[in-house]
């Protein structure tokens, strides 16, 4: 994130619906007369921060009667037109707090349109929708001053301006977030912030599930909050608009979000009141600057230094540290042990790194408007970039947990002879003395010519050794354990503005120009090509036992220290949804997935002719949308090399 400022974030979206601009702009001011009656220093910039505040406010309020000029203007002559009411309720919004449900949307929209002038960030998420417009819907419908049939138009019509903004992109990180994502989440369901085990699905909540029926763009990001006390009736309905081929709503795990989120310092309550930020991120409303995109880590490009010396294999460059190549590693612990020097002397590279970039933004990025609707900002005179939300969290991405663990499977079975070449039965230790079928030296030169002329034997790689996401535990355990070392490691970190580094287990679109920074890896993986998708899922066509196969595998992940969010991509075929008893199928398996502690699934549901024939006619499939990595895009405008992954992603049928 060096070519814009943070976003990432879920503001206080209810603080900016009770108090409005001009609330918000009093407080601030009320703020500052204090610290100049008690004649406080002002060595921190507490006064400047909170007249930016103002000031801010002022220009929000004036920008939305900007708005209610235009609508007067237009609506000369009209004096029944819908441009009137929308100038009344413009005017309104920048005198005082919404009042309405139509009032609360609009006050919504301007809310995110404002932030993205102030930042042109990604992931400015409205969060919870369901939750803190539902009292505006519910007393307008009680009043008689709204029908239901009102109210669902001007939500679609909500819909449709999430995607009147686009954000822009240097080239580089075009490439890692393919496809222009702009991460306006909406979650819905889940439960209730203020009662434990209280469940929070209302009408709204079905109402945006109608929304998403409706409109079907690449944004918002929608989200469905699933735990144990989910109502039936809501799981069955997110089934059947997941079936209709959006990619949305994507599924996340109270049963296991939550403590994750404790764990890192989160209050209970401010648990249970969770937001999905961007793509899969997990935060807090209004009240934690998460910076979850502070860094990747490549977990696969660090293994393939330890078997080579240090040295890059696409460049011959002398990157990490001399410890050894394969040839030299006696036993598969040694192997390991290079591994973890490897690992560590990368991550304690990466966090200064991190931090300076964390710096610059509070000093050249400051976001007064932001910090505005951002809890205990203003109360304590500190920007959100400086460390003024109440959580001050950075996240750095493990990539990649499928590659590592098929290429240590694939060492391990093939190299060390220290696991048999045929799975062993679920749930019991592979015996150890296995012949030695591929000889260190003969691999590493394999690995090193990316596999030229050695086709054989990486075929032997791919198929002679179990892989992840099939229900082999201690292949999965490999995954688990390195995914469970990083985030140790990363706890041990306090970022520049006071809280602690956790990890995350996703790569968005970047699984692709990360893996042309990867030579061949032992599990099969020519040089260059793509990595495993999502975060947590299979390599792509390895995972071939079935989609309950890859969720206990998935399940093994360390899922109680990746607070900042997990991304599993499934690919499902059309017919898997086609009437109410196949999708009771799919209904199981959403239910299995809560039981199992998984942070995360999101679902593709389209049919691989239909990929295939909207690259060679990609003007008859503009409308063509494809869950590509926490977020929708549409599929002709991505880059051939991730449509052609996406092709390539296992499909699952029920």
């Amino acid at each position: 994130q060096t070519d814009h400022a943070q976003g990432h974030i879920c503001p206080d979206v209810q603080r900016w619906l009770t108090l409005g601009p001009a609330g918000i702009r009093e407080e601030a001011l009320a703020r500052l007369r204090e610290l100049e009656t008690a004649g406080a220093s002002d060595q921190e910039g507490q006064a400047d921060f909170l007249r930016a505040v103002a000031i801010t406010m002022e220009g929000a309020a004036e920008f939305i009667l900007r708005y209610a000029r235009k609508a007067e203007a237009m609506a000369s002559g009209y004096p029944d037109s819908d441009l009137q009411r929308v100038a009344r309720i413009c005017r309104a919004l920048a005198e005082r707090p919404a009042q309405t449900f139509h009032e609360a949307l609009q006050a919504v929209w301007f809310l995110f349109v404002i932030l993205q002038m102030e930042s042109n960030a990604s992931s400015f998420s409205p969060g919870r929708a369901d939750q803190y417009l539902f009292p505006y819907l519910d007393a307008d419908l009680q009043a008689g001053r709204l029908t239901l049939e009102e109210a669902m138009e001007l939500l679609d019509a909500l819909w449709i301006k999430f995607n009147q903004i686009v954000y822009l992109r240097n080239a580089g990180s075009a490439e890692y977030f393919a496809g222009f994502p702009i991460g306006f989440n909406v979650a819905i369901g889940g439960q209730l912030a203020e009662v434990a085990g209280a469940d929070a699905t209302n009408l709204l909540s079905w109402m945006i599930l109608k929304a998403q029926e409706h409109i079907g763009f690449s944004q918002p990001n929608l989200t469905a909050r699933l735990w144990s006390g989910s109502p039936r009736e809501f799981v069955e309905e997110c089934a059947r608009v997941i079936g209709l081929g959006s990619g949305m709503p994507q599924i996340v795990n109270d049963e296991s979000i939550m403590p994750a989120l404790q764990d890192v310092g989160i209050a209970e309550s401010d648990a249970r009141d969770y937001v999905v930020v961007g793509c899969v991120e997990i935060s807090t409303p209004g009240n934690n600057l998460g910076w979850s995109d502070a860094a990747m880590f490549n977990l696969v490009k660090v293994l393939e230094l330890t078997l080579n010396n240090g040295v890059c294999m696409l460049t011959g460059k002398q990157i990490g540290l001399p410890t050894g190549t394969l040839n030299d590693y006696d036993t598969f612990d040694a192997l390991q042990e290079a591994y973890r020097r490897q690992v560590d002397h990368f991550i304690d590279r990466m966090i200064p790194l991190c931090d300076a970039v964390d710096r610059m933004h509070a000093e050249f990025l400051p976001s007064p408007f932001l910090s505005g609707v951002v809890q205990d900002c203003v109360a304590r005179g500190i920007d959100v970039t400086a460390g003024g939300a109440r959580y001050n969290l950075s996240g750095i991405q493990a990539i990649q947990v499928a590659n590592v663990a098929d290429s240590l499977a694939a060492l391990k079975a093939l190299v060390y002879g220290a696991e048999p070449t045929e799975p062993a039965h679920h749930g019991q230790a592979a015996p150890h003395g296995q012949p030695v079928l591929i000889e260190r030296q003969q691999l590493l030169e394999a690995l090193r010519s990316g596999f030229a002329g050695t086709e054989e034997l990486r075929r032997m790689l791919i198929y002679r050794a179990p892989k992840y996401g099939n229900d082999e535990e201690w292949v999965d355990r490999l995954g688990a354990e390195w995914a469970d070392h990083v985030a140790r490691r990363l706890r041990e970190f306090v970022n520049a503005r006071g809280g602690p580094y956790q990890m995350g287990l996703y790569t968005v679109s970047a699984h692709v120009p990360m893996g042309k920074n990867v030579g061949a890896t032992p599990d099969g993986r020519r040089a260059k090509e793509p990595l495993a998708d999502g975060g947590v899922s299979a390599m792509y066509g390895r995972d071939t036992s079935g989609p309950t196969a890859l969720l206990q595998s998935v399940a093994r992940l360390p899922f109680r220290h990746a607070g900042n969010g997990t991304l599993l991509n499934m690919k499902f075929l059309p017919r898997t949804f086609i009437n109410r008893e196949e999708r009771a199928k799919f209904v199981a398996l959403l239910l299995g997935l809560v039981e199992l502690g998984i942070h995360h699934a999101q679902f593709n549901v389209v049919n691989r002719e239909t990929l295939l024939q909207a690259q060679l006619h990609p003007e008859e499939h503009e409308n063509l949308t494809i869950r590509v990595a926490g977020y929708t895009a549409y599929f002709v405008e991505l880059a051939p090399e991730l449509q052609n992954e996406i092709i390539s992603r296992t499909a699952y049928e029920m």
